[in-house]
């Protein structure tokens, strides 16, 4: 194997690096170069997609480039967040990859200056009879949440979803929210020639060496040796470290900061240089190490979790050992910020390594590659859900819908976190969204994360759109106006053609939906190579969406309210089986097309939900996407306040039409669709709202009794009649049941 290629690098970019330097590089700035133009820290795949993606917005205040996103929700307070991918990590060590993934993407707020208010995650699993599935979920449930639960930040929402192309790379994406005063945002600059640099928080050991590197690679049979590349977190270490640097930081003597992650040393000190324009020189020796006889190579190579960079005016190091000393963390001084624009590496008084540091942080190359799009589209498209026959009994498709993993309740997961520490969380995670008040305002948070890999393989544009519109409409339904973004695109293997295609068609979705809603992207992760033995996982964008609720006592949840209350729907249904959830578990059968994606209708579509409930008008709102109509009626009565209600339904004639079946009646997941309940008193305001905004408005039946009855018109009997108890308690075992 070439010397370039053990470090990741190709034998073309091994020639750039030697025009850059006018040398062949040591073994050293060889590994350097590696890591930081591997694709996990340089996107040299993506960055050029990246720029069709909208990031300007009156709200935003930090887009892109920073280790977070921030969004402004007054004169005072400001939204900071974030989305990145632990995935490789998981697949091998599922609990520190979790665990470590939260501490990673937790550093990224604090490092803003914004406190940590709230986890949510994104996860996805091989089919549940995969041999590693229960290992792998057990695992990374318990990483996010002892983590997560002690750092003393509530995990408040996310979603799990079952799927074979996962079964040995699963996902697991971690988003963190914090608040900060917006004129105090800190930022990743080494600014200043003759400042300080230190390093502050845990010791270096050798956890975590080429973890960039290793996350930038398809797995194999073989990666269970790359198990010392996972880093090996220490949440208590992290709680003190997160007070120690808000501290820190409120002395108003900070220049710059950031998270030592992906990288270690080196990311940290080139892109805080290459940011502002200036160079960092480091001593090694300086850096407090936990092991004996650390080269510098793995001094700056080292993934160590719990550590900082940070660039101090000068003369203020001792405050800054004290304030770390009282914290129990060390801050040594292990260089200085130079003019010359290099990061230049010493041992002691020998030179080991002199790169530009913008060459290593934004000078990597890029590549445009030619797509194409996948054969079996073509096959999967052509499918007509409509050859198939319509089950008789209706009610155990129905059951077999709420046992399915996918759409059974994940309580079983959300109960191993801490949801209500901090007492900010107003509404917890099982709902759409969750939602968090804002202190000393009426004003509340609400959050959500969603991504459907199924609907990105069958057309990865309108699957990218539609994790947009997905994760605005849960916002929507507790209320809040949606916002802003951030994204983690999981993708194979992008040097396919057909990879290639799928990642650039995905993100013109999400440019498409992410203007058409108004909510610019601030930031988040790209995951490429999710692939195991040369076999990709479903292209899957998910999405982080943060809404703002002008009064967070006007917040909504799902459940019915009161017997009497009519139940009616937001948005059309259309003939649209084609990649839902009934196909795959009633017919076995991922194919079709999708439903098309009318973001103009979304838009009015949320915006008469969220203003019909700050207006008083909409009692309770959930979204009808996976398991269609049918499934969102039973998870409005599983969620009734007190206990679980029931509703009668009567599918009108218009609604029958349009959905051409029964069975597309029932279960189609047609975007663009609210199930709200209204008094009927409000129901001619509701009405007018809805004519207003051009968004379709019909009355389907009426919260009452301890059944789900549904009823079509013109057909004999009821097609599903069922107790709502039963339905519940097979909805809530699914989960347990699989795990034990």
């Amino acid at each position: 194997m070439s010397e370039w290629s053990e470090v990741g690098l190709s034998e073309e970019e091994y020639r750039r690096v030697t025009g850059i330097l006018g040398r062949r590089p040591n073994s050293l700035e060889l590994g350097l170069f590696g890591v930081m133009w591997s694709e996990h820290c340089s996107y040299k795949n993506s960055r050029p997609l990246l720029r069709r993606l909208p990031t300007a917005g009156d709200r935003v205040v930090q887009g892109p480039g920073e280790n977070a996103g921030a969004v402004r929700v007054d004169d005072r307070h400001v939204i900071v967040f974030k989305v990145e991918s632990h995935n490789h990590p998981s697949a091998v060590e599922p609990y520190q990859g979790a665990a470590t993934g939260v501490g990673g993407i937790l550093r990224d707020i604090f490092t803003m200056g914004a406190r940590p208010i709230a986890i949510l995650d994104s996860l996805r699993f091989g089919e549940p009879d995969h041999p590693r599935v229960r290992h792998l979920l057990a695992g990374v449930v318990a990483g996010i949440g002892g983590y997560g639960n002690s750092m003393g930040v509530p995990t408040v929402g996310g979603e799990t979803y079952f799927e074979a192309p996962y079964g040995e790379n699963p996902l697991v994406n971690a988003m963190c929210v914090g608040i900060a005063d917006g004129a105090e945002l800190a930022r990743g600059l080494a600014g200043g020639v003759g400042n300080p640099v230190l390093v502050v928080g845990a010791r270096t050991g050798r956890d975590g060496i080429h973890g960039a590197s290793f996350a930038s690679e398809q797995l194999s049979i073989h990666s269970e040796e790359r198990r010392p590349s996972v880093q090996v977190g220490d949440p208590f270490r992290e709680k003190v470290l997160l007070e120690a640097t808000l501290e820190l930081l409120q002395t108003g003597t900070v220049v710059g900061i950031q998270d030592l992650g992906a990288a270690g040393l080196t990311s940290s000190s080139c892109e805080t240089a290459s940011r502002a324009g200036t160079g960092i020189e480091l001593d090694v020796l300086q850096v407090p190490r936990r092991e004996q006889g650390m080269t510098p190579y793995e001094v700056m190579l080292s993934e160590s979790q719990e550590r900082m960079l940070v660039i101090l005016q000068a003369g203020h190091e001792a405050e800054a050992r004290r304030i770390f000393a009282k914290w129990d963390l060390e801050a040594a001084t292990i260089g200085r910020v130079t003019g010359d624009g290099i990061l230049r590496i010493r041992e002691g008084e020998r030179i080991v390594a002199e790169v530009p540091a913008r060459a290593l942080a934004h000078d990597a190359p890029t590549y445009e590659r030619e797509g194409r799009e996948p054969a079996h589209l073509r096959e999967a498209r052509a499918f007509d859900p409509a050859v198939l026959p319509v089950p008789a009994d209706l009610g155990e498709v129905l059951r077999r819908l709420l046992a399915s993993p996918n759409l059974a309740s994940k309580e079983w997961v959300y109960r191993q976190y801490d949801h209500m520490v901090r007492l900010n969380t107003v509404i917890f995670p099982g709902a759409d969204a969750a939602v968090l008040r804002l202190w000393g305002t009426r004003r509340g948070i609400a959050l959500a994360i969603d991504g459907n890999g199924r609907h990105g393989h069958l057309d990865p544009r309108t699957g990218g759109a539609a994790a947009v519109a997905e994760a605005a409409r849960n916002v929507a339904c507790v209320g809040a106006e949606p916002v802003a973004v951030t994204n983690c695109l999981n993708f194979g293997n992008p040097e396919k053609p057909e990879i290639y295609w799928q990642l650039s068609e995905a993100v013109d979705g999400l440019a498409e939906a992410c203007r058409a809603l108004e909510t610019p992207v601030t930031g988040g992760n790209v995951s490429l190579y999710n692939e195991y033995e040369g076999t990709a996982i479903y292209p899957t964008p998910v999405v982080g969406m943060v809404g703002i609720l002008e009064d967070v006592e006007r917040r909504c949840t799902p459940g019915f309210k009161a017997p009497g209350d009519l139940v009616a729907l937001l948005g059309e249904t259309g003939p649209e089986l084609g990649g839902s959830e009934y196909l795959k578990v009633i017919h076995g059968r991922v194919a079709g097309r999708l439903p098309p994606l009318d973001l103009r209708r979304e838009r009015a579509v949320q915006e008469v939900c969220w203003r019909g409930i700050r207006e008083g008008l909409v009692r309770a709102a959930h979204d009808c996407s996976d398991g269609g109509l049918a499934v969102a009626l039973c998870e409005m009565a599983f969620a009734a306040e007190g206990q679980a209600a029931g509703c009668r339904i009567v599918l009108d004639a218009p609604l029958l039409s349009a959905a051409g079946r029964l069975d597309a009646a029932l279960f189609a997941e047609s975007y663009s669709r609210i199930v709200v309940e209204v008094a009927p008193e409000n129901l001619p305001a509701l009405r007018k709202l809805a004519a207003g905004h051009g968004a379709p408005l019909r009355v389907l039946g009426e919260v009452g009794g301890d059944r789900v009855v549904l009823h079509a018109a013109g057909h004999p009997g009821a097609l599903v009649d069922l107790g709502t108890a039963e339905l519940r308690r097979t909805w809530r075992e699914a989960i347990p049941c699989l795990m034990e």
